[in-house]
Parts: structure tokens; sequence; C-alpha cells
């Protein structure tokens, strides 16, 4: 397993000790290039002070390049020499941020960049520590997978009987937290195990969460859509695994 490489804009060094914009989108992607070259743009026509950090998870198709195409002062690329999964690509982010805010954007336009106002603002009022965006709250979403569906509430309904939270969309992949919530939080999940890993954690430290409506885009495999049932028993271990210890 290689060293990160890291690209930074012309006169950076990494993330400063000192504070940094308010938004550090994370954006991990593996084999998205199709997708990726319009993520980063409608993520740069948020109106939030930000950083954008894509992690390239050792695709194969020019994700890579295609970013390396669109650098400004506001991008930076991670690449991992190897495919190692979505949580190792927002872990590997996560240590590059430098934000107020670190918010999780998939590279493949399933969650949209124009729902963030309505992500942050319990962040930005001080209401909450950590905000979801649930795909399940009355947003406009793409009608797929009935058994996507099943799986994702049966396993939110378990989250939520051992995290004592009542969430609608546990396996959201629009999750914010203050830099704060990170910093404390022992991530080790490399792949989708990511997301019940940080509810877990998340509810165990009491953090305050809200949980709002956003729209949802999902695709097909034939799209490119990458979890699958053997995803599903992983995140069903991880529930029980983070519940109890880190």
């Amino acid at each position: 397993m290689g060293k990160p490489e890291v690209r930074h804009p012309p006169g950076g060094e990494g993330p400063p000790e000192q504070q940094g914009p308010l938004l550090s989108v994370v954006i991990p992607a593996y084999n998205e290039v199709a997708t990726i070259g319009e993520t980063i743009r409608r993520v740069r026509e948020t109106p939030f002070e930000k950083e954008i950090i894509v992690v390239d998870d050792g695709s194969t198709d020019g994700t890579a390049q295609a970013v390396e195409g669109l650098q400004g002062e506001d991008l930076r690329l991670v690449r991992h020499p190897v495919n190692r999964g979505k949580g190792a690509a927002v872990r590997t982010a996560i240590g590059e941020a430098r934000g107020r805010i670190i918010l999780i954007q998939d590279a493949d336009l399933e969650y949209r960049p124009a729902d963030y106002a309505t992500v942050l603002q319990p962040l930005i009022e001080g209401e909450a520590d950590v905000a979801y965006g649930s795909r399940f709250l009355g947003g406009p979403h793409r009608v797929l997978f009935f058994w996507h569906y099943v799986a994702n509430r049966l396993l939110t309904l378990l989250s939520n009987a051992f995290s004592n939270l009542n969430l609608s969309d546990m396996e959201t992949g629009c999750k914010a937290f203050r830099r704060e919530v990170l910093a404390g939080l022992p991530l080790r999940e490399d792949g989708f195990g990511i997301e019940p890993e940080l509810t877990q954690k998340v509810a165990r430290r009491c953090w305050r969460v809200y949980e709002v409506p956003i729209s949802y885009h999902g695709r097909t495999y034939e799209e490119g859509k990458k979890i699958g049932w053997r995803d599903a028993i992983r995140a069903l271990w991880c529930i029980l695994r983070y519940s109890i210890a880190d």
C-alpha cells in the first residue's frame, strides 16, 4: 500500500495549523471520469468560502487526469496508488482538510451540491455538530431499487437501535461535520463501512446530530453504481462493532 501522492495549489504545502476556510468539500473518487468534472463545477458554484479535496482512489480510467485539468487555488488532488476503498479515501481527505466544516461529497452526482445550504445551516447556526442529508425526508429523488431501499431502512433501524439516534438515512453519502468532531474520531474502515462507523462513533460521543431533506439522483449499476450486498453485510458488522468499541 503506497503513500498517497498529494498535489497542492501553487505555494501550498499542506493543511496549515491556523484557521482555514469555512468549508472543506472532500470527494472520494474511483473511476468517475464521466462525472468528476461536473461534480467539481457544481461544487465550485456553491456560495461558500471553501476548498475542494479530491482523493483519486487508484482509478484506471483517467479520473485523476481529469481533475488535474481543473486545478486551481481552491482544488487539491490526492492520489492513492492503488484502490483502497471509500473509507480510506475519506480518511486521507480528512487528513488534508483545513476547513471549519468538513462535508463528504460523492463524485457520481447522486448527491447534489445545490443542497449544501440546507445541509450546512444547522452547523453554521451553531445548532448541530453533525448534519446528515436524508434521501427519505421528502426531497425529490429518482425511483430505483426496491431491495436497496429495504436494506437501507433495515440497516438504519439497526443502527438507530444501537446508537439511540432516530435517523431516517444512516447510509447517506451526504454528511457534514464540524472539524472538531472528526478530529476526535479514530476512523478505521476502508470501504463503505465508513458510513455506519461514523454514525456509531458520533453517537457514542454524544455530538449533536441534525438530519435535513436533500434531493437524490441514484444511478444504476450500468451507470456505475458500486455498492453491493457484501457492503450491507459489512455495514451490519460495523454497526455491532463500533457501537461498543473504537
